[in-house]
């Protein structure tokens, strides 16, 4: 499996896409993509990889996060996946918009939910769905055994973690869960956090100011 990294909107939120070589089938993750430019890469990268978008994916539903689900949906007609207890968050994507005086266009509720422990097929590779929340209440991360990586959204950063003062944060709930779903891979894995660059499950363990 191979992994793209894209970073959009006013909020520098990375935007994934995975994709297997042997089919070219693709998933979306996180689609923060915001405008006509953001849109256009997202579309030229596909077509210049000749890929077959499958599923849009999210980690969570905070808006960054979100901005192009619409656009996704449009574009591409595939179901879209997410825990429903993050089904709230695009309940109030709206008001967090208007607060915020971001152009937002409304982003459709998913097809269908992500439980622990899913598995989501991507041609001949796989993800492993691991519910972690505590930045969000139906974040979950997206791990790839084969190729030792995770796409981790906002719940670790390199030496950081994500913020658990906003609606359904829960700060000693999210530092368990990393130890749990995240620091209990191996050390090698690489994570593919919602922003800034990735990091290994090593280094957090060993760097992050949050776990020494």
């Amino acid at each position: 499996m191979k992994l793209h990294r894209f970073t959009f909107n006013p909020l520098q939120e990375n935007t994934y896409i995975a994709w297997c070589e042997d089919t070219l089938e693709c998933v979306i993750i996180d689609a923060g993509n915001y405008d006509s430019n953001d849109h256009s890469q997202v579309k030229s990268f596909i077509e210049k990889l000749n890929l077959k978008p499958k599923f849009l994916i999210g980690t969570h539903a905070h808006i960054d996060h979100i901005f192009g689900n619409w656009w996704v949906k449009q574009e591409y007609n595939i179901p879209y996946y997410l825990h429903r207890e993050d089904i709230i968050m695009i309940d109030r994507s709206e008001t967090m918009a208007a607060l915020w005086n971001l152009n937002y266009t409304p982003s459709p509720l998913p097809d269908h939910h992500l439980n622990h422990q899913d598995i989501i097929s991507v041609g001949n590779d796989k993800f492993e769905v691991r519910f972690v929340p505590g930045h969000a209440p139906g974040h979950v991360i997206f791990v790839n055994h084969k190729n030792h990586f995770a796409v981790v959204g906002d719940t670790v950063f390199q030496g950081s973690i994500g913020r658990t003062d906003l609606p359904g944060g829960n700060h000693e709930l999210l530092l368990d869960k990393i130890k749990t779903e995240i620091f209990s891979l191996p050390d090698d894995y690489v994570l593919y956090s919602g922003h800034g660059n990735e990091t290994t499950v090593e280094s957090e363990k060993l760097h992050n100011p949050f776990f020494q």
